[in-house]
């Protein structure tokens, strides 16, 4: 059975963000405005992006 994969792109600034939103973001592999990526959905992943899911744009 194939993985399912999230695709999320960056559409919000991290400055002024906690440092942790912005280690949050350089762990999930954004670090530049409108940068989409595809990751696997696990739980550790749905919790990164609900740390900062107001910076993000998420399909599924």
């Amino acid at each position: 059975m194939a993985a399912k994969t999230i695709k999320i792109t960056q559409t919000g600034s991290p400055i002024r963000r906690d440092k942790t939103q912005r280690a949050t973001l350089v762990g999930l592999g954004l670090n530049k405005m409108h940068r989409t990526i595809e990751v696997e959905e696990t739980p550790e992943v749905a919790g990164q992006i609900r740390k900062v899911q107001h910076l993000l744009n998420v399909e599924r």
